[in-house]
């Protein structure tokens, strides 16, 4: 006990004692006491561990987890060996030791409404539908307010109560630049830096608690490089590091996933305006001048419906080697940007390739006739088309990061065949990480593009491509989906029927907060790079 010696150097020793002392010894205690008090309200967010006081988010707190081992998940490298992706057979089941292959056959579900799960793709207008009703519900007002109005907001934004979280940045800036997705996920009790309560922009798809989810854990578990630490996220960091900028995600519903969890990070110190409209979801933090925007682009290539040579009205038609014209539109008015695709690759459409239709995905009425390109190679040519056109832009020099393939966790088949992550509550133990095909060859042909798109662009230019490669690292995190929990609706099935079929869920997406909050991690450290990069490049010409 901290002040055993002076109690015992009062009562141990024997009678009579001097008065003079006894009030020195009691003096002292005193002292102690009173030392001790103005400490505590020094640090009024600390917490006494073990005789040590840590403050909230410090690398110290964080770091003590990883003496525990079952709470540190280590990461495996990936192998050169690439399962095949077109068996049309279902996918064996996991447990059985063999590879959880997608079939090219079975594209993924939407889940990006609060209804069950819909047979028809999500449209554009789907899409943007659910994100104006949830803006114009929490700014009520219409969401095409503020379209021309860029640089000044019409009201004063709040800041939030929440307490800020220590500076981990400083940290990182002393780091040497690593490997940021080579690691381990360790566990935090220190918990994640907002809420489902207190993010009012959170879909609610992705609102695992307010749905009913029955454990917590997933929210807690961080990812630690191997070499170096990837800082806790920043609010007020980033706001500062991209004041009078603009932020953009651009893709697909993972995007719009990956943009709430950034904008339910920043809303803990400010709260932003809605300036949102229907070509384009914008919030403005008008202390910082920081704009977080998202455009809906489900390929990131220019898509057609008109009846192309065969190809017959009304089915999707893509060029490949043609960028989406509504990105090339709006890029100059962004400084980073963040792409998001690949889902959608296993979805009806056609592809063209130099005005050539070239194949296919769940659409060939030649069956006699071999394609040129199937779906996992069109998005390869995809990803190298747009980061060119991006690149070779006249009127855009800013920060282009390319996130990786989102990987899904439809174990034992998939998502319409029996495929489930219900009851997943921790992190895939290593060693135990059973390969998605189609997972692993998505994202090899991904890593293709952006090498190609690399390779064939000036060498002034090849700084402001970012490849963030999350796939391997968040193949580990099958606790992070929501699962069945996709609606507040208190009568929804959450358990396997009678006949052992899961019921309804979304094994694509991530809970919020939940691990997806790392990516925007990763995305502030991304751009703290690049912004100190600049720094050296300019002092030293």
């Amino acid at each position: 006990m901290a002040f055993g010696s002076p109690r015992n150097s009062i009562f141990a020793a024997g009678f009579p004692r001097k008065v003079s002392t006894i009030a020195i010894a009691i003096g002292g205690l005193a002292s102690f006491f009173v030392f001790g008090l103005l400490l505590r309200l020094s640090y009024p967010n600390s917490s006494s561990v073990g005789g040590v006081f840590y403050g909230i988010g410090t690398p110290e707190q964080v770091e003590a987890p990883l003496i525990l081992s079952n709470h540190t998940v280590k990461g495996l490298r990936k192998s050169s060996d690439v399962i095949n992706a077109f068996d049309s057979n279902p996918p064996p089941d996991s447990s059985s030791g063999s590879p959880d292959v997608v079939s090219k056959n079975l594209p993924p579900p939407d889940f990006d409404s609060d209804r069950q799960v819909e047979k028809q793709p999500l449209t554009q207008e789907k899409e943007d539908k659910v994100s104006l009703d949830t803006t114009e519900k929490i700014n009520n007002v219409p969401s095409d307010e503020g379209e021309a109005n860029d640089t000044k907001a019409e009201e004063t934004p709040s800041a939030s109560s929440s307490p800020p979280h220590d500076d981990d940045s400083e940290t990182a800036s002393q780091e040497p630049e690593c490997d940021l997705y080579q690691g381990s996920w360790f566990y935090d009790p220190g918990g994640p830096l907002y809420t489902n309560n207190s993010c009012p922009v959170l879909t609610q798809m992705q609102n695992c608690q307010g749905n009913g989810r029955p454990d917590k854990g997933y929210e807690n578990w961080r990812w630690k490089p191997s070499q170096c630490d990837l800082p806790r996220f920043d609010a007020r960091k980033f706001l500062e590091l991209m004041r009078g900028k603009t932020l953009a995600f651009i893709g697909d519903s993972v995007a719009r996933n990956q943009m709430e969890s950034m904008l339910c990070l920043l809303w803990q110190v400010e709260t932003p305006v809605n300036r949102g409209s229907r070509k384009m979801q914008r919030w403005y933090f008008k202390k910082s001048s920081v704009m977080i925007a998202r455009i809906w682009s489900s390929w990131l290539v220019h898509q057609f419906n008109e009846k192309f040579d065969y190809a017959p009205e009304g089915v999707t038609k893509l060029k490949l080697d043609l960028p989406d014209e509504r990105i090339m539109e709006a890029i100059p008015k962004f400084d980073v940007v963040v792409l998001s695709s690949g889902h959608w690759f296993a979805k009806q459409s056609v592809y063209v390739l130099k005005d050539e239709i070239v194949g296919g995905q769940l659409w060939w009425p030649d069956k006699t006739k071999p394609m040129k390109v199937n779906n996992v190679d069109a998005f390869g040519i995809s990803v190298e088309t747009i980061l060119k056109s991006m690149a070779t832009h006249p009127n855009y020099s800013g920060l282009t990061i390319v996130r990786t393939f989102s990987p899904d966790h439809y174990e034992g088949g998939a998502w319409n065949t029996g495929g489930s992550c219900t009851g997943k509550e921790e992190p895939i133990v290593s060693g135990k990480l059973v390969k998605n095909g189609f997972t692993e060859i998505m994202h090899e042909k991904q890593a293709t593009g952006y090498k190609q798109a690399v390779d064939k662009v000036a060498d002034n230019l090849k700084p402001k491509l970012k490849l963030m490669d999350i796939t391997e690292a968040f193949g580990y995190r099958h606790d992070g989906h929501p699962g069945p929990y996709r609606n507040p609706d208190p009568n929804k099935i959450t358990k396997r029927g009678p006949d052992g079929r899961p019921p309804p869920q979304d094994c694509l997406h991530w809970c919020m907060p939940g691990p997806v909050d790392t990516w925007n991690e990763m995305v502030l450290e991304l751009i703290r790079r690049d912004i100190e990069g600049t720094k050296r490049k300019s002092s030293s010409t």
